[in-house]
Order: C-alpha cells, then sequence, then structure tokens
C-alpha cells in the first residue's frame, strides 16, 4: 500500500503507537494519533514521537460522540491499531463499516520491512523462546532483530532492516488479531491454555487468534507445534505449511524431543543438541523452550554447533523465576512474567522448598483451580493482593487452602512475605495475573519485587 502524503490514523499512544507513528512520519504519510485517554498530555506525545524536532503529528485524545468521530475518520486511508486497544470497539466497527483497512503495528511493519520472520506466540514461554532463538540467531546471522511483544516495537527497526536480515518476533494474540499478510518464515505455537479471555471472550477466539500465525504460510514454510498440546494437534491437520513438533514426553519419528535426559533433533539425520544436565534453566516447560527454538533455528538452516552452543550458555531471561537473593536464609524469586495461572503454575513446580507466595492483580477473567490444586503441600502461606484476591481466595477456600493473608498494597503483601518466611524457605512472586491497575506492566513489578528484596 502507497501510504506517501495519505491521511494514517494510529490507534492508542503507547510505545507501539508512538514507534507505528515515526516509521509513518517517515514514509511520509500524514499521521492523527488517537487515544481515548483524554488525561493525557497532547505535546509530550508528540515531543516523545519526534524526541526534538518538529512534530507533524496531529493528536486527537479524549472520548468522541458521533459528529467527533466522524471527524476523526475523514479522509483516513489507514487505520494502525496498537496492541492494547480491542478490535471489537464500536469506532472499529464504524471504521470497517467505511472500507478504511485496519492494521496492526506488525502488519504495518511487514509491510515495510525486509529479510526473514521468524514469529513466535503462545500462552507460555513466548519471552523465553524468543530470547533465546534470537541469542542463536546472532550468532548465526550478523543482521538479526529480536522485536515485538518482548518489548522492542517491530516497527522501530524496519529502516534498518536488509534483505538478508532476520527478524525473531514475539507475537500476542492482540498483534495477530490484526494481520492481513504477515507471513513467517518459521512460525511457532508453544502451547495454549486459557487466557485474556477478558478481551477476547471466548476460548475459541482466543485459539483463532494464536492460530493466524500460520494464516498465510505456504509449503515453503515451516510451523514448529507442541506435539503434547491437544488443540495444536489438531491445529496441524490444516496447517499448510509444514509442521515440526517438539515434545517433552515422548519420542517424535521427526522432530525435537527429549530422549534419556538429552534434547534430540531429528530432521531426517538425528543428533544430540545437548543433555538436560548442560542447561543452565531448569524445569520441564525450559526444556520445551529450547526444544521450540532448537527447531525453529534448524528449519531455517543454522547449523547444530551454533544451536548447541548458544543453549548451553543461555541463562534465561529478567522475571521468569528468576533468582534475586538470599536473605536471612530465606530465597527470594521474582516471577513477575508469570501473569496466568498456567504460566505460575510452572513457577511453583519449579520451587524445591517450603513457599511463601504472592499471588493476584488484573482479573482477566481467569480460572484459578488448577494453579491452587499446584500448591501440592509446597505452598505454606499464601499472600493476596488486586482486583482478583477475593476471588482467588474463595477459589482456594474450596480446595481446602486456608492459610491466606490479605495485602492492600504491594510493599504490604512483601512485608507479609518477610514476616511469615522461615529459614530455609522460598518467597515467590509469581501472581497468576496481569499486573494493570497497580504497575504500568510486569517488568515494573517484578522490579519493585527486586527493590524490595535488595533493601532487606
Amino acid at each position: 500500500m502507497d501510504i506517501r502524503e495519505k491521511k494514517v490514523l494510529v490507534f492508542g499512544s503507547g510505545l507501539s503507537g508512538e514507534s507505528a507513528s515515526r516509521l509513518l512520519l517517515s514514509i511520509g504519510a500524514d499521521v492523527v494519533l488517537y487515544d481515548g485517554n483524554g488525561k493525557l498530555d497532547a505535546d509530550e506525545i508528540r515531543n516523545r514521537i519526534t524526541v526534538g524536532k518538529e512534530c507533524r503529528v496531529e493528536v486527537v485524545l479524549g472520548g468522541l460522540d458521533g459528529e467527533q468521530e466522524d471527524a476523526l475518520l475523514k479522509g483516513i486511508a489507514l487505520t494502525v491499531m496498537s496492541p492494547g486497544v480491542p478490535t471489537d470497539l464500536p469506532i472499529v466497527e464504524h471504521m470497517r463499516e467505511l472500507g478504511i483497512p485496519v492494521w496492526g503495528e506488525i502488519e504495518l511493519a511487514y509491510a515495510f520491512g525486509k529479510g526473514d520472520v521468524l514469529a513466535i506466540t503462545g500462552t507460555n514461554g513466548k519471552t523465553t523462546t524468543t530470547t533465546l532463538l534470537g541469542e542463536i540467531m546472532k550468532n548465526y546471522k550478523e543482521s538479526t532483530f529480536v522485536v515485538g511483544n518482548i518489548g522492542t516495537p517491530y516497527t522501530g527497526i524496519v529502516q534498518e532492516t536488509r534483505e538478508d536480515s532476520v527478524i525473531v518476533a514475539e507475537v500476542s494474540s492482540f498483534q495477530l488479531e490484526t494481520i492481513h499478510e504477515f507471513r513467517p518464515k518459521v512460525s511457532a505455537i508453544l502451547n495454549i491454555t486459557p487466557d485474556h479471555l477478558n478481551r477476547h471472550h471466548t476460548m475459541e477466539a482466543y485459539i483463532a487468534a494464536k492460530e493466524r500465525i500460520a494464516e498465510n504460510q505456504t509449503e515453503e514454510d515451516t510451523c514448529v507445534l507442541n506435539y503434547e498440546d491437544d488443540v495444536l494437534r489438531k491445529f496441524a491437520e490444516n496447517v499448510k505449511a509444514q509442521v515440526l513438533y517438539f515434545s517433552s514426553q515422548r519420542k517424535l519419528e521427526r522432530g525435537v524431543y527429549l530422549e534419556d535426559g538429552n534434547i534430540v533433533c531429528d530432521l531426517g539425520e538425528k543428533y544430540t543438541i545437548c543433555s538436560t544436565d548442560e542447561l543452565q534453566i531448569l524445569g520441564t516447560h525450559n526444556y520445551e523452550n529450547v526444544m521450540a527454538a532448537a527447531a525453529m533455528a534448524s528449519a531455517y538452516g543454522v547449523p547444530v554447533n551454533i544451536i548447541r552452543d548458544t543453549v548451553k550458555t543461555f541463562k534465561g531471561v529478567e522475571h521468569r523465576i528468576e533468582f534475586v537473593a538470599e536473605k536471612n536464609g530465606v530465597a527470594y524469586y521474582n516471577d513477575s512474567k508469570g501473569t496466568n495461572p498456567d504460566a505460575a503454575i510452572r513457577g511453583i513446580r519449579a520451587m524445591n522448598r517450603p513457599t511463601v507466595l504472592i499471588g493476584g492483580g488484573y482479573d482477566k477473567e481467569s480460572s484459578y483451580d488448577e494453579w491452587i490444586e499446584a500448591f501440592d503441600g509446597k505452598v505454606t502461606k499464601l499472600v493476596l493482593l488486586g482486583a482478583t484476591r477475593e476471588k482467588i481466595a474463595e477459589t482456594a477456600r474450596k480446595h481446602g487452602f486456608h492459610d491466606i493473608v490479605m495485602a492492600d498494597t504491594f510493599e504490604e503483601a512483601f512485608d507479609d512475605c518477610v514476616k511469615y518466611a522461615r529459614p530455609g524457605d522460598a518467597v515467590l512472586l509469581s501472581p497468576a495475573c496481569a499486573s494493570w491497575g497497580m504497575f504500568k506492566n510486569y517488568e515494573e513489578r517484578g522490579d519493585k519485587f527486586k527493590e524490595l528484596v535488595n533493601l532487606l
């Protein structure tokens, strides 16, 4: 699409929206940035977009009546949605009725970027897998970029890409809702468990959004899937790309799998990548992340020695079962990235000592039964806070767990953990909920936890 001198609406003023605006300006589009939050400062937004240069972006803030909405959409050739903005809002439906194309930030980046895309989605493990695959590819190709939901917007690196570039992208279900031609050379869906049902409303809609990652792939491309996920095995029947499985539970005829404590790759020729004892990240879920990254790299043609050397030196990612410090005989772990029950279950399973657990936060309409059942005698005290605390407490009591403490602030929750933890115990921040409403994101929450630990 030629958008030079055409009016493009960027919907949402976060990191993604501002990055999309910068790219659009560089292409020569006339940018209008809209955000429904009327408390934002338009001049601050313009300054962040252009950093000191004169900004040609028109900024519109706050709620709109019908007449204002018509004025905003008049002459718009394209809308670029930030991932945090729901795509079923009435104004978005109005855009579609007017025939205005609705893209996401990754679709915009894909349309104007160069190189091959290796894209990863899934409910859990995305950031670890993306980070590891990024390290593998950096050791293979000079022009490698790691982007997407992991922190750096895809649009932010588009102008640096070349035909021989590799873009490793972590892609969320929100971002996949608004793709059109986005086509990864290699895609992966790591797993699918309930999450973001407040946004997608049904599990079926959430699954459908995740599966869109392979929608435009052809038989020349590869889609890596978790064989142990029933939803993904069924999905594989309709994938146009070549399917490559990984499994932590069984030997595969073709794929990457665990065998006698070794991670083995068999794509016609069988070789061992490494033993799990050689890895610096622990737990079956991390072995699966390594297998997915290795499968994607192998499908792209990366030599095994590069894969092997990289996975053996990889130390994991911040905020994911991250050991912070031991204070007064108590080990403190930051798993702030455990933003849904399935991720938080993995955090608990990684603990090897009695654990005082901080849980609760923003309500994504999740069910907490399986999370509570995973306590399995390991959790000695559950400290709850946030919008979900009563819901979680009710679920815990239903399952016979009554060692619950309610806190009004994060600092109070932390102090309660310090009070109840004994030498030899662990304190684990693994909330099973998003941080919104109390923190800007899970990183800020994890950083606060580490700050409080280090002040002890």
